[in-house]
């Protein structure tokens, strides 16, 4: 039974909350201890749960404003605000700033606001939306340099800001406790258990808390004063014991309580009740049960529910036994493992925020605490103490990606504060506790491993399939664990602390050999895991990061004995893998896992340890034989690379090739491929070269091929794959003997070398220059990119290219390219190499430095790699280029010489280039101590008679004799006659020779080596396999049978050499030694012409490597050459050089035919061209000079390009024009003024349209209406300066029948993505550009030529061509006869008028007149005409931007408009024709007084009279006919022109005109003539006061001039352009100019599809501000155009990804106009979609 509410006291009965409020902090100013018992009981009434929620907060407020206005309150305590810091918290999505040259953490970020007010200028920063939210650190100077503050938290302002009076918050000290112990009531009362049920309570306490928690979040906004009481209160621990003890009698607080301690039984990582007694003393002994061990005799996998806690770990038998360890910390904090224990308020508030997975309200509220800097120690320990409970929580959580977020979003302001980092791992173990939570959060997904020994592992591995690996869940744990190690005092404590070092290799040790790969080799896979991304992902941020941040403290001398530690400890975790693994020296076969941390930890710990801290490499190194198992698994990495690329991997599915991929891309190469193949060349340098070389060969599978025999058999690799796998041994190998990136090179050269690599690879943008050079992930680790470094070197390597525009509209970025001399001196084939993603990067490096040879005209053939020189090794790695110069490397350098010189099967020129290079490194790398002329061969060691000894010198020279070699039965080399085989010379002797084949000798010194390690080790010398040459080398039973067979072979590597210089080069006898000519050549060898060339230059530069180095070589070389060919010294012209002459000769006439062939093509093409341009576009000004009497012009004829008929057009069968009718503002957006409007970024920016074309033209037509009769008004303007239809043509045609069968097709294929087939809109079937109409050609004679000229020119006079033109106009319009061609006329016009909205054509006041027909065709021809004098560039002359190239379809659609005009008769006593050219009668006043006057002529638009008049005759209009209806309305024109002066002009200079113009007989006289006549009337009374004002200049005659040339001359241009589409005349010459205004870019308003309908008639201009880029809209389709705005570096920034400062790019915003004021958006964009209406 509930209890019951409690009684209010009897003080409040009669009074009202301030009063109340104001009376009792009276009282407590006194201190009396009434008034607090007062307090507590009117508290006890007012905060119960049954009271409503909004109640007891007014009373809140009434009572902390203690009578005052809580509004007044919140003033008062914020004048005693005394914070330092900003502190404004954010969440996701927020827009905030950071600056890297202001920040100490990385983590730093800034308010807009704090950002703005600081100097930033010059910066290194970037404006970012926050992912997970964030706080601003202005204020902050352990997180920010003070430079960096803003002006508000620049000044110490606690000094000056005086402390708040005790009376002012003596109420909140007393109200804010009862108020959160309420709160926390409330939060224990409204959780429950989570389950499905369950959620969606807790989601109700949420809601129903919303306003509590919005009332401390405004408390927390009052400033520091009130944060200060609010500190207090939440630390203070004795008001927690008052108000939290369950000793309170009432049930409910009972109740609660319990339910509160139900809550905390899951807290702690607390073992099961039966283990608490045994775990309880080794917690007392000061050990931690954290298993730290792999588990032995692990075998069922472990499959856990989600709803197991980590608790159950311990009882799982197939985890196993596991040791435990000693962690350093005898006094460990119990927290980690035991319930929790609460003793204030912020614990517990802390703990329920993480019980209802951090609801955003209460996470900002106690970060809004954090500028109080004791709250905030008080709360980062609040948070250690819960952080294994937050990660359990998290662990379960279903919406683990917001959990993660929001709490990162709270330890990212933590633990970025160093000084709070050092202190919370000195008093709170917060390494321990983070190490331990990590293993046991991994613990829960482990599986047990099956690399090497499946049954007998022990190793166990996360399983990457889990969702705690897919999800990241682990992230925010690691984000904090990196973050801390980021400073350098806690990562200081972390490599001192020998346990926590060794916990840590453990838990790294759980994702050595993760995700393991086994090739599938009968089918292929079902199912394409894609674990791969959750492991590298994991092995990057859990392992490689963490790595990077400890390596980035371990730079200087000092530090040696950390790295020590570190490399012991792995050392140690490697052999118990090993162990683990039962591995002893093979791979088990056809596995491979990318992922080996603890080998990539030992590799950079040694790194730095050489690099930076000068510790000797033997002293950190392990024997020998561990060295031989550590390089087991990287190279076995590298050899399965190569295989995945040979595809013998492809039953995988692609997923392997992913992962590839993933290994060698730049976020991943610096801490995978590096690290490995820097342990190889650790390995290499240390170990015996021929065991080392034996071993690549044995890993790459090509050991069988390895032999002189033309046939062999390869037990462990098909013959389709031997060729990519010798070819990736061998790059390998040169990689390995070229990389330096750890091996001496300094950072600014390794950044050097990998931008170099990048840019041969192709031009790249800054972006994505930055993105793919790897660095460090720790943000304080050397290099940062963007940083000085980065900007110098890119400068030093490369070339800006600004961004370019394309023929075809694509809009190029910015891009950086190699400078000339990198691409001579510094291009280096091995970096692309090991730095490519995808194999094609490497041959595309190769054709751009083949594209700079040929530029410079250095090399004219086909370029070989170039050969780069190194940079030296460090002397600690001197070992390394050993493996050049060992006879194991030696014999197979020769064997490959010969199989490429015999053209054995599966060798390339790729595997040739290798090599050479192989042996040029040789040559280069040569030990210094060597005596390399002597001929002396050591102690025969190696038993074996290939070389005499180890010097690559040396062996060049040797001649090798015979070889004994085994082929199968069916070789050639069985049926050859044996030779003689005790046959020797002085260099060796080779019928003793105990070798089958080059590598069985190999195996037997591996065995050899072997033993020699093992010696010490018997339990390893019982495990070693025996290698017997049959059993490595040959599988048993294999068919053929191999039979043994002497080779000869007599060659020595010189020999071979000068041998494939000849087969190179295609000529015998090719190879003439320089030395011949220039002896000098040796001494000062000038190898700068050798650099580029192919591999006939390769073979010389080899040559005059060997020859420089060793006399006896020289001697050997000329011994062939002499052997080769007679020595004849070179002359001037050898017959070689006169063979080439002939050669080239042959090649260059060859060339001169092949041009002439192409011209003569070319020719003939332009003249077809030229005939099919002459038919496709009647308007083309061909042969317009044919004589009047030539009429007999054959009809035109067009080609279908559907059915591919050509043919005239009839009425029958019409020929269309394949055309797009698109509504058009182009033309209302014009303005008089040339200055660009501006964008607007506020309300009162807004851009109003006054000032426009089509503003002027709606109020001219408005006035008119208000003073003229309606009918006379819509003939006297045009319309369609808004809205009018453009039509435009690509030029093709095609039968009307044609069309309509190609639009049903298109109906039922549905293939074209943002078109709609059902509104008519296709795409032409010749050249696919967008179309939705076509347009009916008008059959006839050619419509350009004669039948539009006159019969008889020039007889006629004046008089009579306007009675002609009268009777014309009297003819009436005869309906035309219902064809086809006229039921298509009429269906195009229907399409022209659905073209555009009907507001823009409706313009009459009474409903439905055919006026507003009449009106918008006639606007249609004006629009299209004024539409093409723009594109023209608004003149005629031949300079502007002509749309000559385009093709005009003015000519049928003045036959469409005409047809229809021709319809409406113009009433006789309405036609302007008879009142221009006649005297007539002044009508009576009989008219009705309301029928209103027609328009005057003088304030009719000349040109749409023109119009009218043109269109209304009966078609074909005859030439004279034309010009004298121009002649007559230029009269009218020049009248009007006049009269628009004289309203100008001032009472006196109207008087002096009137006086000096009576008496001449120009336009003068004219003007008085007008003056005079209109001075009778009212017009100049009302504009007098005006134009005072206007026009204070004189009016001169030059001026009048000119302001009457500029009113004609528009008329005159539409004029000369009708008359060239109707008559085919050319246009004259002429030199005036008028200024278009640009487009308004529109800008992002809410509405954009209607705002695009009313400023744009369905075409809208739009700038997604947030995404910096512009949007098209088109009627119902929509498409990204790109963006206006360019960064420093020429680059877009869609989205605003990299958030740096963009620029507006003029080249770009003139593209935009330029496509908007020629209509081209449907044809240049290609990516168009429907929008829906839901933009």
């Amino acid at each position: 039974m509930a209890a019951e509410p409690p009684l209010p006291p009897p003080l409040l009965v009669d009074r009202d909350k301030e009063a109340t409020a104001a009376q009792l902090k009276s009282e407590l100013s006194r201190r009396t201890e009434r008034s607090r018992e007062q307090l507590s009981e009117l508290l006890d009434w007012v905060l119960c749960a049954e009271r409503p929620a909004a109640e007891a907060l007014d009373w809140c407020r009434s009572l902390l404003a203690g009578g005052d206005k809580f509004e007044d309150f919140c003033q008062a305590v914020r004048s005693y605000d005394n914070a330092t810091l900003c502190g404004l918290v954010w969440t996701a999505n927020f827009v905030a700033y950071r600056c890297r040259t202001c920040g100490i953490s990385p983590c730093m970020s800034l308010c807009a606001e704090c950002f703005n007010q600081g100097e930033h200028a010059g910066h290194d920063f970037n404006m970012f939306r926050s992912q997970a939210g964030g706080a601003c650190d202005c204020g902050d100077s352990n997180v920010m340099r003070e430079s960096g503050f803003c002006k508000r938290h620049r000044v110490k302002s606690s000094s000056c800001v005086p402390t708040a009076p005790h009376d002012l918050l003596v109420m909140s000290e007393l109200v804010i406790p009862r108020f959160i112990f309420y709160l926390i009531q409330y939060l224990r009362d409204g959780y429950s258990e989570p389950d499905s049920s369950s959620e969606k309570d807790i989601q109700k306490t949420l809601q129903a808390l919303d306003p509590q928690i919005s009332f401390l979040e405004d408390l927390t906004k009052m400033g520091g004063a009130m944060r200060t009481v609010l500190t207090q209160v939440l630390t203070n621990q004795q008001y927690y014991k008052d108000l939290c003890c369950a000793g309170s009698a009432e049930s409910t607080s009972t109740k609660s309580h319990e339910k509160y301690l139900v809550a905390l039984k899951g807290s702690g990582l607390a073992f099961p009740e039966e283990k608490q007694s045994s775990v309880s003393q080794e917690l007392a002994l000061g050990t931690s049960a954290i298993p730290v061990q792999e588990p032995a005799g692990a075998n069922a996998p472990l499959a856990q529910s989600d709803s197991s806690d980590e608790e159950d770990q311990e009882d799982r038998p197939s985890v196993g036994k596991r040791k435990r360890v000693k962690l350093s910390t005898s006094a460990k904090d119990q927290s980690i493992m035991d319930v929790l224990k609460h003793k204030c308020f912020l614990e517990e508030l802390l703990f329920w925020t993480v019980k209802y997975e951090f609801p955003q309200k209460m996470v900002t509220f106690l970060l809004n605490m954090l500028p109080d800097q004791e709250y905030k120690i008080a709360f980062t320990k609040t948070f250690v103490q819960h952080y294994a409970f937050i990660m359990k929580t998290l662990k379960k959580s279903h919406e683990s990606d917001t959990m993660s977020n929001r709490i990162v979003h709270i330890s990212v302001q933590l633990f970025s504060n160093e000084e709070l980092a050092r202190q919370v791992t000195e008093e709170c173990q917060l390494l321990d506790i983070m190490v331990t939570v990590l293993l046991y959060m991994m613990e829960s997904c482990l599986i047990k491993s099956e690399l090497q020994d499946e049954e007998n592992s022990l190793h166990v591995v996360v399983n990457c399939g889990e969702a705690l690996l897919k999800n990241n869940t682990y992230w925010p744990l690691v984000s904090d664990f990196i973050n801390i190690l980021s400073h350098q005092s806690v990562a200081k404590k972390f490599l001192e602390d020998h346990g926590l070092l060794v916990t840590w290799m453990n838990f790294v040790s759980f994702f050595q050999g993760m995700n393991l790969n086994k090739r599938e080799l009968n089918e292929h896979v079902e199912f394409e895991s894609q674990t791969y991304y959750a492991a590298f992902a994991a092995e990057l941020e859990a392992c490689a990061q963490p790595m990077w941040g400890l390596l980035s403290h371990c730079k200087v001398r000092e530090t040696q004995e950390y790295t020590r530690n570190v490399v012991r400890y792995c050392l140690e975790a490697l052999q118990d893998w090993f162990d683990a693994i039962n591995f002893v020296d093979e791979p088990a076969p056809n596995q491979v896992t990318f992922h080996l941390p603890l080998h990539r930890y030992y590799a950079m710990f040694l790194s730095k340890a050489v690099k930076c801290q000068e510790i000797d490499l033997d002293s950190v190194l392990p024997d020998q034989e561990m060295l031989m198992k550590l390089m087991v698994h990287p190279l076995l990495i590298q050899a399965s690379l190569s295989e995945i690329h040979s595809n013998m991997w492809v039953r995988n599915g692609l997923q392997i090739k992913g992962q590839a991929m993933t290994y060698v891309q730049s976020h991943f190469c610096n801490s995978m491929i590096d690290p490995d193949i820097y342990l190889l060349q650790v390995c290499a340098s240390k170990l015996d070269p021929d065991y080392f070389i034996s071993s690549v060969f044995e890993r790459f599978k090509v050991v069988d091929l390895l032999t002189m025999a033309s046939q062999h058999q390869n037990t462990v690799l098909d013959s389709d794959h031997e060729r990519s796998m010798l070819e990736g041994a061998l790059t390998f190998l040169v990689i390995l003997l070229s990389l330096r990136l750890h091996l001496g090179m300094t950072d600014d050269e390794i950044l050097r070398a990998e931008m170099i690599a990048q840019l041969c690879m192709n031009d790249r943008t800054h972006s994505s220059l930055l993105d793919l050079i790897p660095e460090s992930p720790n943000p304080k680790s050397g290099i940062m990119p963007g940083s000085c470094s980065f900007e110098s070197v890119l400068s030093a390597v490369a070339d800006f290219k600004a961004p370019v525009f394309e023929p075809g509209g694509s809009m190029q970025q910015g891009m950086y390219t190699p400078k000339g001399e990198v691409w001579d001196q510094e291009f280096d084939p091995v970096m692309v190499i090991l730095r490519t993603v995808y194999r094609r990067d490497v041959q595309s490096a190769m054709d751009r430095y083949t594209a700079f040879l040929k530029q410079i005209g250095r090399c004219p053939g086909n370029p070989w790699p170039p050969y780069k020189k190194r940079s030296p090794l460090h002397p600690s790695y001197k070992g390394l280029m050993r493996l050049l110069h060992c006879k194991t490397l030696h014999i197979v350098l020769f064997t490959l010489l010969y199989k490429i010189l015999m053209d054995h099967q599966n060798m390339s020129e790729h595997v040739l280039c290798m090599v050479l290079y192989l042996i040029e490194l040789g040559l280069e790398n040569y030990p210094e101590d060597d005596p390399c002329d002597e001929d002396i061969a050591g102690p025969d060691r190696c038993h074996d008679s290939w070389f005499p000894g180890s010097s690559l010198l040396c062996n060049m020279r040797h001649v090798i004799n015979y070889v004994r070699v085994r082929v199968p039965d069916t070789a050639p080399e069985v049926r050859r006659e044996q030779p003689a085989s005790t046959s020797s010379d002085g260099h060796s002797s080779t019928h003793n020779s105990g070798t089958a084949q080059v590598f069985s000798l190999v195996a037997e010194r591996r065995k050899k080596f072997q033993e020699i390690i093992n010696r010490s080790n018997s339990e390893a010398n019982q495990v070693v396999r025996p290698k017997t040459s049959a059993l490595k080398w040959t599988a048993p039973g294999s068919t053929p049978q191999l039979t043994t067979v002497i080779l000869e072979v007599k060659e020595s590597m010189l020999s071979l050499l000068i041998k494939l210089h000849q087969k190179l080069s295609g000529k015998s006898d090719s190879y003439c030694p320089p030395w011949l000519g220039d002896p000098d050549c040796l001494v000062q060898a000038d190898l700068s012409k050798y650099a580029h060339g192919d591999g006939v230059t390769a073979v010389e530069r080899i040559l005059l490597k060997a020859a420089k180095r060793s006399c006896l070589n020289k001697l050997s070389i000329d011994e062939v050459c002499r052997k080769a060919a007679p020595p004849v010294p070179p002359k001037k012209s050898s017959p070689t050089e006169k063979k080439t002459l002939d050669k080239e000769e042959r090649r260059q006439k060859a060339r001169e035919r092949q041009q002439k062939l192409l011209a003569e093509f070319a020719s003939r093409q332009k003249s077809f061209m030229e005939t099919a341009m002459d038919v496709e576009s009647p308007e083309s000004d061909v042969a317009m000079e044919i004589a009047a009497s030539e009429q007999q012009v054959s009809e035109p004829t067009y080609d279908c390009v559907i059915c591919g008929q050509s043919g005239p057009s009839t009425e029958d069968r019409p020929i269309g024009l394949v055309v797009l009718l698109q509504a058009s503002s182009v033309l209302g957006h014009r303005r008089k003024i040339s200055e660009p409007k501006k964008l607007p970024t506020s309300e009162e920016e807004q851009i109003y349209l006054e000032g426009t074309c089509a503003a002027v033209h709606d109020v001219r037509l408005t006035i008119l209406q208000r003073h003229f009769k309606d009918s006379s008004c819509l003939q006297s303007v045009s319309i369609g300066w808004e809205g009018g239809v453009y039509v435009q043509t690509c030029g093709h045609t095609l039968h009307i029948d044609c069309h309509k069968s190609y639009m049903e097709s298109l109906r039922n294929d549905q293939v074209l993505p943002g078109f709609s087939v059902d509104k008519g809109e296709f795409t032409c079937p010749l050249c696919r550009q967008f179309a939705n109409s076509v347009l009916p050609c008008f059959p006839g004679n050619n419509l350009e030529r004669s039948p539009w000229q006159s019969h008889g020119h020039g007889t006629k006079n004046m008089r009579e061509l306007i009675k002609e033109v009268e009777e014309l106009q009297e003819q009436l319009g005869i309906f035309p006869s219902e064809t086809n061609l006229s039921k298509e006329m009429e269906a195009v016009m229907k399409d022209i008028k659905s073209a555009t909205q009907k507001k823009y054509t409706d313009y009459s006041k009474t409903l439905g007149s055919p006026d507003n027909d009449f009106l918008f065709m006639y606007s249609v021809a004006r629009t299209n005409l004024e539409l093409e004098l723009v594109h023209r560039g608004d003149h005629l002359c031949s300079g502007g931007a002509s749309s000559a190239g385009k093709r005009s379809c003015l000519n049928q659609l003045f036959h469409v408009l005409a047809m229809h005009m021709r319809l409406y008769s113009i009433d006789a006593e309405y036609n302007p024709w008879k009142k221009l050219t006649q005297l007539l009668p002044k009508k009576g006043s009989q008219a009705s007084d309301d029928e209103r006057a027609e328009v005057p002529l003088l304030f009719r638009d000349v040109t749409s009279i023109l119009l009218i008049q043109v269109l209304t005759m009966p078609q074909p209009l005859h030439r004279e006919h034309f010009t004298c209806i121009v002649k007559v309305l230029y009269s009218l024109l020049y009248t009007q022109a006049l009269v628009a002066v004289t309203i100008r002009l001032g009472a006196e200079d109207r008087a002096t005109w009137r006086k000096s113009g009576a008496h001449k007989k120009s336009w003068e006289a004219l003007l008085s003539f007008l003056i005079s006549e209109l001075s009778s009337g009212e017009l100049y009374q009302e504009e007098t006061e005006d134009v005072t004002k206007t026009s204070p200049v004189a009016w001169t005659s030059q001026s009048i001039e000119h302001h009457v040339q500029q009113f004609c001359l528009p008329f005159l241009r539409i004029t000369t352009l009708l008359q060239h589409h109707l008559f085919g005349t050319d246009i004259p010459s002429c030199q005036c100019k008028e200024r278009v205004g640009p487009p308004l870019t529109n800008e992002n308003v809410s509405l954009p599809l209607q705002h695009s309908q009313n400023c744009g008639a369905g075409t809208g201009i739009f700038l997604l501000i947030n995404a910096s880029v512009i949007i098209i809209i088109r009627g119902h389709r929509f498409c990204l155009w790109g963006s206006v705005y360019l960064d420093a570096h020429g680059e877009e920034d869609r989205e605003l990804r990299r958030g740096k400062p963009l620029y507006i790019c003029k080249e770009r915003y003139n593209v935009l106009e330029q496509q908007w004021v020629t209509h081209t958006f449907d044809h240049i964009n290609k990516r168009w979609g429907p929008h829906y209406n839901g933009l």
